[in-house]
C-alpha cells in the first residue's frame, strides 16, 4: 500500500518529508519520492528501490531548500518499479502523489492524448495528473473537482499547485488520508505513524472531502464547495509503539507483544464475568435473532475467521459460512436481513473487505465490523464497530492483529452460545474466565522459542514445506502455512490432513519437512496416522501438540510443545510457534523480515 507524506510550515520540508515517510516504510514499496517548493518551482526527486536511495540521491545531487511539499513511497500496480513509474507525477505546473488505483485511466489517457498531452510512465497516476492540468485555469479546488468527476476508482491525493506555493491540497475516496494539525504547521499523511513525532492532533478526511492546507489553518469542502467544519482528533499513539523497542524486527516486537495485546482487548469486554460485546449495539436480543453469520475477510483475518466459525458452531450451533471477500463479492451470496455479516480488518481499509461490508448492507444484512484502526472506513460504514486493541502492527506479516481478532471471535462465539441457550451461564463464565487466563499462558508458551530457532534451522534449505491439521488445527496450519511463504519465500502449502489420500500425499518424498498441528484431543489419533503416512514416505516431520503428548519415538524428527489447555482455546497458544519458525526461518535465510517482497500491509486496490 503506497504511503502519502505532506507538509506545509516553517521546517526543512524535504527532511520532515523523508522522516514521515520512513515510519511508513512498513506498508511495504518500491520506490519513493517528493515534490517540494523552491524559489515559486516545484522540484520533484524520487527514486527505485529504498527510501535511503530518495536520500542518497537528494544528498549526492540537489536538496530541496523549502517548506511546503509531498512525498510519497509507491507500490506498484501500473508499470514496474522504476524511477520513471515513481511518484510524484505531473509537470512543472501541478505535482501529485497518490495512493489507490484508478480503473478508467486508459479512457482519460486517450482522452489527454487526444488534447496534445504526452505521458512518460505506464502509470494511472499520471492521467490524474495531466487531467488536473487539463482542467485548471487558476482555481485548483475547481480543477480537482471537475477531476472527480472524471475519475472512477480508489485514490487518496495529494497536490501541489505551482501558483500556489504556499499550500497543498488532499482529497480521497476509499484510500485512506488523515491531515496533522500542528503549531504553526500542518501535515497530511496516510496513517497516524508517519505524525507521531510531529503531533497527535490529526482531522479525518471523509470520501471526496478537499482539505486545502496552509501552515496556520486547514480548510475543507465538499464536492459542491459547500464548507465542512470537522472536529480535531487526538490519537493515543505513541512514538514507542512505532518503534522496535530493542528487538531485532517489529515482527519479533509484535510477536512478545501479543499478551498485552489480548488482556487489553479482551479485559474491557468481561463484565461480572460474562463475555459483554454491547459497546457496539449488539445485544443479547440481537443475537438471538440470527440465522446465519457471515465472516468475510482475506489472509490472516481469513484464517482468524475460521477459527471463529469452528468455535461458533461447535458451542453456539449457530451455521457459519466464511468467505474470502475478493469471492464473497462476486458469488452473489445469498443474505437476508436476518443475517449478521462479520467483516474483520487489521487496517479497516482493506479493499475487498470494504466492498464485501457495501454489497452485505445493499441486501439488508446488518454488518460488524472488527477492526484495529479507529476512524478507518470500515469502523466508520459498518453498523457496528468491535475495536481490537493490538495498537499499530508495522510488520507487513500480521500476527498480533490475528491474536486479537482470534479473541474476539471467542468473546462473540461464548455470549451468543449464551444467547441462543446452548450454553448455560455457568458455563459461559467458565470459558470466559479461561479466555481470561490466554495472555498468561502466551507468556508461558514464548518458552517455545529456542525450540522454534532449532526448527527453523532445519527449514532454511527447503524447497516447499507441508502444514497439516484437522479441525482447528487446520485452521491454523493454514495460517502457519502463509506466515512461512510471505516471509521466507519458501513454497508452502497447507492441507487438511485427511485430505492428504485424495492426492497431496504424492508430494511428500524423502527430506520434505511436513509439518503437523496436532492439539485437539478428540482428533489427536486421526492426527497420528497421518503423521505416520507422511513419515513412511520420507518425510522429516514436526510436531506442535500440547505439553505431554506421548508419540512413539520414531514418529516425530521434532516437537514443539506448548501449554494444554481445552482444545477449543488452543489456537490462542497454537499460533505462537507457528509465527515464531516463520520468524526465525525467515532471519535466518538473510531476508527482510519487515518488509517481505511483493507485499503492502494494506491492500487498498482489489
Amino acid at each position: 500500500m503506497c504511503g502519502i507524506v505532506g507538509y506545509v510550515g516553517e521546517r526543512d520540508c524535504s527532511e520532515v518529508l523523508l522522516n514521515a515517510l520512513s515510519k511508513l516504510e512498513y506498508r511495504g514499496y518500491d520506490s519513493a519520492g517528493i515534490a517540494v517548493f523552491e524559489n515559486d518551482e516545484i522540484f520533484v526527486e524520487k527514486a527505485k528501490g529504498e527510501l535511503k536511495n530518495l536520500r542518497q540521491k537528494l544528498e549526492d545531487g540537489h536538496k530541496p531548500d523549502g517548506h511546503v511539499g509531498v512525498g510519497h513511497t509507491r507500490w506498484a500496480t501500473h508499470g514496474e518499479p522504476s524511477d520513471i513509474n515513481s511518484h510524484p507525477h505531473g509537470n512543472k505546473r501541478v505535482s501529485i502523489v497518490h495512493n489507490g488505483i484508478i480503473e478508467n485511466y486508459k479512457d482519460i489517457k486517450k482522452f489527454l492524448v487526444s488534447k496534445g498531452y504526452t505521458f512518460d510512465s505506464e502509470t494511472d497516476t499520471e492521467t490524474v495528473a495531466k487531467l488536473l492540468d487539463y482542467y485548471y485555469e487558476g482555481d485548483p479546488v475547481d480543477a480537482i473537482i471537475k477531476t472527480l468527476n472524471d475519475v472512477r476508482g480508489a485514490y487518496a491525493l495529494g497536490i501541489v499547485f505551482k501558483d500556489f506555493p504556499d499550500r497543498i491540497f488532499a482529497v480521497r475516496k476509499d484510500s485512506p488520508l488523515i491531515i496533522g494539525v500542528g503549531e504553526e504547521e500542518n501535515f497530511i499523511a496516510s496513517d497516524v505513524p508517519a505524525i507521531l513525532q510531529y503531533t497527535k492532533k490529526y482531522y479525518l478526511l471523509k470520501r471526496n472531502e478537499i482539505a486545502t492546507i496552509k501552515s496556520d489553518r486547514v480548510e475543507f469542502c465538499d464536492i459542491h464547495r459547500q464548507p465542512i467544519v470537522k472536529e480535531v482528533q487526538v490519537s493515543d499513539l505513541d512514538m514507542d509503539a512505532a518503534e522496535k523497542g530493542g528487538y531485532e524486527h517489529f515482527m519479533l516486537k509484535e510477536i512478545h507483544e501479543q499478551p498485552n495485546a489480548v488482556k487489553t482487548t479482551i479485559t474491557p469486554r468481561i463484565v461480572n464475568g460474562m463475555p459483554d460485546i454491547s459497546e457496539c449495539g449488539l445485544t443479547i436480543e440481537d443475537l438471538k435473532k440470527y440465522r446465519k453469520l457471515f465472516i468475510v475477510a482475506c489472509g490472516t483475518a481469513m484464517h482468524a475467521g475460521v477459527v471463529g466459525k469452528y468455535v461458533i458452531e461447535k458451542l453456539a450451533r449457530v451455521e457459519v459460512t466464511v468467505d474470502i471477500a475478493s469471492e464473497f463479492r462476486y458469488r452473489n451470496p445469498i443474505i437476508t436481513e436476518d443475517d449478521l455479516v462479520i467483516v474483520i480488518s487489521q487496517s479497516g481499509e482493506t479493499a475487498d473487505t470494504k466492498a464485501a461490508l457495501e454489497l452485505a448492507q445493499s441486501k439488508g444484512a446488518k454488518v460488524l465490523g472488527i477492526v484495529n484502526v479507529k476512524g478507518s472506513s470500515i469502523a466508520r460504514n459498518s453498523d457496528m464497530v468491535i475495536y481490537t486493541h493490538a495498537g499499530p502492527e508495522i510488520s507487513v506479516a500480521s500476527t498480533k492483529a490475528f491474536s486479537v481478532q482470534m479473541s474476539v471471535m471467542y468473546l462473540l462465539a461464548f455470549e451468543l452460545a449464551y444467547a441462543k441457550g446452548e450454553i448455560s451461564q455457568e458455563e459461559c463464565k467458565r470459558l470466559t474466565a479461561e479466555l481470561a487466563k490466554i495472555p498468561d499462558y502466551i507468556e508461558k508458551t514464548m518458552e517455545c522459542e529456542k525450540d522454534c530457532q532449532r526448527v527453523a534451522s532445519k527449514l532454511i534449505k527447503a524447497q516447499s514445506l507441508m502444514y497439516i491439521g484437522r479441525g482447528l488445527d487446520y485452521a491454523l496450519s493454514m495460517e502457519g502455512s502463509l506466515k512461512l511463504k510471505e516471509i521466507s519465500y519458501i513454497h508452502s502449502e497447507s492441507y487438511a490432513a485427511g485430505e492428504l489420500k485424495h492426492g497431496t500425499i504424492s508430494l511428500i518424498e524423502d527430506g520434505v519437512p511436513v509439518i503437523s498441528v496436532a492439539t485437539q484431543g478428540e482428533l489427536l489419533e486421526k492426527m497420528v496416522s497421518n503423521i505416520v503416512e507422511v513419515k513412511s514416505r520420507g518425510a522429516f516431520t514436526i510436531t506442535v501438540c500440547k505439553e505431554g503428548e506421548e508419540f512413539s519415538a520414531d514418529l516425530n524428527d521434532e516437537i514443539i510443545e506448548v501449554p494444554a489447555l481445552e482444545d477449543v482455546l488452543m489456537p490462542m497458544l497454537t499460533v505462537i510457534p507457528l509465527q515464531l519458525i516463520a520468524y526465525y526461518t525467515t532471519v535466518l535465510k538473510g531476508l527482510n523480515v519487515d518488509k517481505p517482497r511483493n507485499l503492502a500491509k494494506s491492500v487498498t486496490v482489489e
